[in-house]
């Protein structure tokens, strides 16, 4: 697209008004904006002082108390009674006193592309030099104390489950028994093939009297948010840009998120009472959801809920208050709710969609705008790996594909841009010839443009029409787990930067490896340049040199700038985007180079390989 250079005094005036404008904007920032949220903040610090606690607190000496916390996972698991479970794809235990699930391995996907420990989702609470850490989720039941028109929990810290078994593996269950004042709980929890815990409850009452009962679940979190989604999945608390990490939920058919930022900030669920509860009449779910991974409290189906998420100091919760149920004199009722905590595959949780659970696939950050490009995107791509056997083929296939049906609009934009490219003299001549006489220069400019039926804005247009669209396909890369750990060529992973950089010789000089070179920000911008981004920054260059050239030299200066910029950012991005970009690159300057030869255009690179091989000739001469 052509465009005039501004004049020496255009210039001058645009740079003070931007002067002014960060100026303005640090200000503001400093007197206005800080002092607001430094005001919000005590406010919310008195305010949670203040609030009662719904679970009341544990005895002294129980594990919930910070001094008595184990300092490892393993002192936790060793110290108190469990059952284990060996499921098909999850394996891990419960705890017995609370029916806790609060250690829990994912048996299919790892800590480490080295594929020697399996990521641990779930773990109990521990305390190490001061800091809290831990991940739990489970249901349990309220009654009413109606002279106090309060609930009150059935199984509280201090009591423990019986259990007829210690052990379970794949297609088993085990039952639980708990009773106090009259009520005998009946608990049967098994495991699907998959990542869904089934808590089945059989509840009775066996006095003279009936009782209001109210299932509740829970998960819990404690620690630091970034601690914690660091914890599981190393660096993804730097990836809260494009995708979701938070909290998640469908009330009825109505989707919420929050994120980790505004949780810990006791930001929690938008209600419309002022209760911080938000209710759904009919079904729906809520979890908390990191980038790849997911703990979820699934209520009973056809059932009415109310949910809310509170910080409280060390631990952030999500509670679930399911409808209540009366119970008549020696009357038994049985409730189903689930958990899921596992992996957002795109096959799992379509599955769990279709068996009933509302929107589960919405689990995985399809995006707000451009969520019916992601979801087919994504289905294509999914299909693709099962017919190529490779995620990275499957990238460079689904470019393709995409980039095929667009060939009309990018030949249009690419014989504007060799037509453009043709007037490249007579705009430099114009400018030469006029440069004192702005208004005459773009009287002349666009008498040319008119002789010889060219239009600047007509090699943008068509270009724009594909933004969205590879926009989808970036954000279908970046939030799917299918791409974790996925090798292709030299790459190990497709989810995390390159490893041939500069840091190591491009893998010649392996002093660290390439993910502790590119946790060393900011120098990682530098040393994680990688053979990828290298290759996207030539590429970029080289379609540079195929289209018109700024006239503006300040214009000219920053374009040729641009793919080095890229290098070095893209050098941190996950390799299977690079990969993307690169490839997208590769098409599109095909494609140009093709349409400007057929429009007679010379190019940069035929010039450069007229010179080549001149000076190959020359010495035969």
């Amino acid at each position: 697209m052509q465009q005039q250079g501004m004049d020496p005094q255009d210039q001058r005036n645009f740079i003070i008004a931007m002067v002014l404008m960060l100026a303005f904007v640090f200000l503001y920032q400093i007197f206005i904006v800080n002092p607001e949220q430094e005001a919000r903040r005590e406010a919310q610090e008195r305010a949670l002082l203040e609030q009662p606690e719904i679970i009341p607190e544990a005895p002294e000496g129980n594990l919930d108390s910070a001094e008595s916390a184990p300092v490892t996972v393993e002192e936790a698991l060793a110290d108190t009674q469990r059952i284990t479970f060996d499921a098909d794809r999850i394996d891990g235990s419960i705890l017995l006193r609370t029916a806790e699930i609060d250690d829990l391995n994912l048996k299919d996907h790892y800590k480490s592309i080295a594929r020697e420990e399996e990521l641990r989702l779930l773990r109990p609470r521990t305390t190490l030099e001061g800091k809290t850490s831990g991940y739990t989720a489970t249901w349990n039941w309220a009654v009413l104390n109606e002279a106090q028109a309060q609930y009150y929990d059935v199984i509280r810290p201090e009591d423990a489950w019986t259990a007829s078994t210690d052990a379970i593996t794949s297609g088993e269950s085990v039952t639980l028994n708990f009773e106090r004042g009259g009520l005998a709980i009946e608990r049967v929890i098994s495991i699907d093939e998959n990542y869904m815990f089934s808590f089945q409850d059989t509840i009775t009452n066996t006095t003279d009297r009936a009782f209001t009962l109210s299932p509740n679940g829970y998960v819990r979190r404690y620690g630091a948010w970034r601690d914690f989604l660091n914890e599981t999945e190393p660096g993804s608390a730097n990836k809260m840009g494009l995708a979701h990490q938070g909290l998640i939920g469908v009330f009825d058919t109505r989707f919420t998120m929050r994120n980790y930022k505004n949780l810990s900030q006791n930001k929690g669920i938008k209600d419309a009472d002022g209760t911080g509860f938000r209710s759904a009449e009919s079904g729906g779910w809520v979890g908390m959801t990191d980038m790849y991974w997911m703990a979820a409290l699934v209520p009973e189906q056809g059932r009415s809920f109310r949910a809310r998420a509170e910080q409280r100091e060390n631990m952030l919760e999500l509670f679930v208050d399911a409808q209540d149920i009366q119970l008549a004199a020696g009357q038994s009722v049985t409730v189903t709710n689930q958990i899921f905590a596992g992996a957002k595959e795109y096959d799992v949780v379509r599955a769990y969609e279709s068996a009933g659970i509302p929107r589960f696939d919405d689990s995985i950050d399809w995006g707000n705008i451009l969520y019916y490009i992601t979801r087919p995107f994504f289905a294509l791509l999914n299909w693709l790996q099962g017919q190529l056997g490779s995620f990275g083929l499957a990238i460079l296939a689904m470019t393709l594909i995409i980039k095929v049906p667009l060939i009309p609009l990018y030949n249009q934009s690419y014989k504007s841009m060799a037509k453009m490219k043709k007037l490249a003299e007579p705009m430099k001549e114009i400018q030469e010839r006029f440069k004192a006489d702005p208004q005459r220069r773009q009287q002349e400019v666009m008498k040319l443009y008119q002789r010889e039926k060219a239009n600047p804005l007509a090699g943008c247009l068509p270009i724009l029409a594909t933004i969205p669209v590879f926009f989808a396909l970036y954000k279908v890369l970046y939030v799917t787990i299918e791409m974790r750990h996925t090798s292709f060529l030299w790459l190990p992973d497709l989810s995390a930067p390159d490893t041939l950089i500069i840091g190591n010789l491009f893998g010649l000089i392996p002093w660290a490896t390439a993910q502790e070179i590119h946790a060393m920000a900011p120098l990682n911008y530098l040393l994680g340049v990688g053979v990828l981004s290298i290759t996207y920054a030539l590429t970029m260059a080289a379609i540079q040199a195929l289209s018109p050239p700024p006239p503006d030299p300040t214009q000219r200066t920053i374009m040729m700038a641009l793919p080095f910029v890229f290098m070095f950012v893209f050098g941190i991005f996950a390799s299977g985007l690079v990969l993307y970009w690169v490839w997208s690159n590769i098409l599109s300057l095909i494609q140009q180079y093709y349409i400007m030869r057929r429009n007679g255009v010379e190019t940069e690179l035929d010039k450069l390989i007229k010179r080549l091989l001149g000076r190959a000739q020359s010495p035969a001469e």
